[in-house]
């Protein structure tokens, strides 16, 4: 069962010392019965240190770390927990630098922890059901002004919605719910629409600004719109105010490479969407 506390505090009470985590790790992930993370095979003996395991089919000696973003890491438990905890609470991310003197590691191990936590959200054990209900989507872009530029580093004509200095980021967000993020090639309907359809369930309500990339929303879904260049911005409860991908983004990603921009998406994926693993918000531990 994922626990939820309120405090840093209250997370290092209940887990005090290693042995206490790993019981909770091993209890999370042989809810069902215990298994080979290399087989597959139910066969399980358990040495008497409690910690290490043996599959009685293929004969490998394993621990509960084996298969996850803590295996051949030397970094006890309780630290990796009181990371996670750190790193979904602060809504703008958390640094290396910080993280490390927070759970007194280095910077390396601290970045090395952020990177693994980055990574997880990303696999298939982190898919989250279709958004539903009133999602508002948005989108921005993503990098340095020229004007903030040298003038011989400047590019020309790459205001609006050019993407030769900058790169577009789609942001869907479900009222009272998840943001989710994605960085995308360009804002054509080609691009967007792909990746709005494998994230919203059908028949929702979805609410854009006025494009020409939006034009097909009303085929899957109860699409309507509000025209910014006519200076409309709310009509009723139809807006895309909440979802500020700009405001909600820029935090994280704003000094972001196009190279990097991958993963500080992730890290506003993880902060936004995942504060539900130790520390508990709005999302379950599994999403």
């Amino acid at each position: 069962m994922i626990k939820q506390f309120k405090s840093l505090l209250e997370m290092v009470k209940a887990f005090p010392d290693e042995q206490t985590c790993i019981d909770h790790f091993t209890a999370i992930r042989w809810a069902d019965k215990p298994h080979c993370p290399y087989c597959g095979g139910n066969k399980i003996y358990h040495f008497a240190d409690k910690r290490t395991h043996k599959c009685g089919d293929c004969r490998k000696r394993f621990t509960i770390r084996v298969g996850t973003i803590f295996e051949s890491s030397k970094i006890p438990l309780q630290k990796w927990f009181m990371a996670i905890y750190l790193t979904t609470s602060h809504k703008k991310g958390i640094s290396s630098i910080q993280l490390g003197k927070d759970i007194d590691v280095t910077q390396k191990t601290a970045w090395f922890m952020l990177h693994r936590l980055r990574h997880a959200s990303r696999t298939a054990s982190f898919n989250r059901p279709l958004l539903d209900g009133t999602i508002e989507v948005d989108e921005t872009y993503v990098g340095g002004k020229e004007r903030n530029k040298h003038a011989n580093r400047r590019t020309k004509n790459t205001q609006g919605r050019s993407t030769k200095t900058k790169t577009p980021v789609l942001g869907m967000l479900q009222r009272g719910g998840e943001l989710r993020l994605a960085k995308v090639e360009n804002t054509s309907s080609y691009c967007i629409l792909p990746i709005i359809e494998k994230n919203i369930g059908r028949g929702a309500s979805v609410f854009t600004v006025e494009a020409h990339a939006y034009r097909n929303l009303s085929i899957r879904f109860t699409h309507q719109s509000v025209n910014h260049s006519r200076k409309e911005y709310v009509f009723g409860d139809i807006h895309t105010n909440t979802m500020r991908v700009r405001g909600r983004f820029s935090n994280a990603a704003f000094w972001a490479s196009s190279i990097t921009l991958a993963k500080s998406i992730s890290t506003a994926i993880w902060t936004n969407l995942h504060s539900g693993i130790i520390a508990g918000n709005k999302v379950r531990a599994n999403a």
